[in-house]
This record gives C-alpha cells, structure tokens and sequence, in this order.
C-alpha cells in the first residue's frame, strides 16, 4: 500500500538515490549530501510553520510502502519562487522588422531574459523509482498536490508552475546549452545545472547575454529544441496539460525546455476535488470507485488512491478502516478527494 506523507531526516538515503537515478538535467536534485539534507531540513521546517501568506516555504513529500517502509518517489511543492534568490526564464516573444518604403515586413523570434515568474507558486521535484511506475502511483505523486494545495489555499500562490526537463543526451549534453556555453559561458550543461541546482546563481547573472537573442542566430539544432521536453519527461508534461496547464512562451535557460502554468482554482482535479467528513464502513467502501484522498492536515499529512463511497445527500464519504488507518483519520475527521477518472461524478 503507497502512502504519502511529509519527508523526514531518515529518508535521506532514499533522496540521495533518487538524486542518482534522476540523473543530469533534474536540477532540482543535485548529488550534493549537505544540500539534500538542507532540501529535508527545510521541508521540516515548512511543515512545523503556521502560515497565513505564501513565503519561501518548501515542502517536499516522499511515497512510501507502508507494507515494507520502502521510499519509493518524492515529489514536491515551492510556495512562491524568486523572493531569495532570481528566478531567470527566457520568453519567446516577436520582433517585427518592416520598412514600408521598401516593402519589407519580417517577424523574428525573439528570446528575452526576465523573472516573469517571482512569487508564483512551483510544484517541482517529481521522481518515482522505476520499481513502482505501475497502476495510479505516478498520477497520485503529481496530482495530490493539487488537492493539497487547495485544502491549504493561504499557503500557495494563485498561479503554479512546473518547469519540465528540456531536450538532452544520454551525456547530459543540451544542444541549446551547446550553443550559450560556445558564445557565452565556457561551461558545460552538467557543470551549469549543479551550479544552479546547488543555489549558485550569481554565474547566470553575470555570464548570460544581457539582450535579447534573436532565435534564428542559434544554431539549427539549438533551435529545434527550444518549448521541447526530454522523452523521459513527455508523460509528466502530458498529465499536466490534462490538468489544464499550458505553455505561455517561457522556456529553461540552460535546456530550453518548456515551463507550463495554471491558475490553482482551474487545475482541474483541484476543481474537482471535495471536502467531507469520513464514515468508516468497510462494507460500503468496498465496491466503491477510486479516488485521490489526502486529509486536512499539515506535520500529519498523508494521502494515497482509495475506494471512497460518497453520499451527497448527508455529505459523507465512506474509507474502509485499512484506509482510513492509513491516512490517520477517524470518524468525524474532513478529507479532501477527487476521482481519478475526472470524468466520473465526485
């Protein structure tokens, strides 16, 4: 059975490997043992804090196997982004070269480095081992966030973000990174994106071209890749634009890959997610549809895929005791569920 809950201090090993396995381009688990266990001690840290206005809280969740205590995936949420330390994006945008007289009229893509995105809110850090991609497990490690984000609306922002990994080899090389690192950093891709994912930002500000690059300048490789996404991230990009997520134009700086954003009221299992007390019944919650359920909770929260019965008329919702168990609720507690077929009543 896969719960998810809070990370802890002991579940640094598990982080540590997935900071191995995810491999170069997820920059935000870098191989760094000080920065994973200060990744842990802040999520601590978010989870222990009252909050009544989204600030530079970092929450991260791990999926664990409460049969063997394996930690399977890890998945995260940035309550805003930008406030500490600059949050660079490029926007792909148009310039027009036209000269009336002679009948010219050109449009030329643009790219022009911003911090469009400072205070928004950012889910991030999504991995699930390769053991456990089966069933509903990598749609529940993404879309409970969602439904805790709403549950806990005074903490996040209204826009969400979710940067996706852009186009690179097997090496880590990125052909869009090829070309800044040949006309503007010396640096290699894997260098750049430790430095960024270990907090060292000040490179970017002082090496990254100042105006804007006009795309047709790149090289044909660098521009074949730019709003594209790594095949390893093409489901995960999927999901989200299911959920109403788009891309309006920003893109990485180092992979150019895309970043896709939504309003958290129009994400669509927020949305459709409701809030009842529970009543446990076994008997009622055993032919029951499957259900995203987290509970209300902050330190204590947990949330896993479920058979949940759901009476709209005395406005209940029925966990079977194993279940309920799970999520350390009883009679009388709130939960917070949509289905996991979106097309199903809730």
């Amino acid at each position: 059975m896969k719960v998810i809950r809070p990370i802890a201090s002991t579940d640094y090993q598990a982080l540590h490997s997935f900071a191995v396995e995810s491999g170069i381009g997820f920059t935000s688990l870098p191989v760094n043992e000080a920065l994973l266990r200060s990744k842990i001690e802040r999520s601590e840290h978010a989870f222990d804090k009252q909050v009544d206005q989204p600030g530079n809280e970092g929450y991260l969740f791990v999926m664990e196997d409460i049969e063997t205590g394996e930690v399977v995936g890890t998945s995260g949420i940035e309550a805003t982004v930008g406030l500490d330390d600059a949050f660079y994006h490029y926007h792909l945008g148009k310039v027009v070269h036209a000269s009336r007289e002679l009948k010219v009229h050109n449009t030329v893509d643009i790219l022009t480095l911003c911090n469009d995105y400072t205070g928004v809110s950012e889910i991030c850090t999504l991995f699930l081992r390769e053991s456990a991609r089966k069933g509903s497990n990598g749609r529940l490690l993404s879309k409970f966030r969602f439904l805790f984000m709403m549950e806990h609306q005074t903490r996040f922002a209204e826009t969400v973000i979710a940067e996706m990994r852009g186009v690179s080899d097997d090496n880590g090389q990125s052909p869009f990174w090829q070309w800044l690192e040949e006309h503007f950093f010396s640096m290699d891709f894997p260098t750049a994106d430790y430095l960024t994912g270990i907090g060292d930002k000040v490179f970017i500000a002082e090496l990254m071209p100042k105006y804007p690059i006009y795309v047709s300048l790149l090289s044909k490789a660098a521009q074949a890749v730019i709003g594209k996404v790594h095949e390893k991230t093409q489901p995960a990009l999927k999901l989200l634009q299911q959920e109403g997520f788009s891309c309006q134009g920003y893109v990485d700086i180092f992979d150019a890959g895309p970043t896709v954003e939504a309003n958290l009221q129009h994400i669509r299992t927020a949305q459709a997610s409701r809030k009842m007390q529970v009543v446990i019944d076994d008997k009622k919650a055993e032919e029951a549809p499957l259900y995203y359920v987290i509970n209300t909770h902050i330190k204590q929260f947990r949330a896993k895929t479920t058979a949940l019965a759901v009476d709209k008329e005395q406005q209940v919702a029925y966990l079977s005791q194993k279940c309920a168990q799970a999520l350390l609720v009883e009679n009388g507690d709130s939960i917070r569920f949509a289905p996991t077929r979106l097309d199903c009543s809730s």
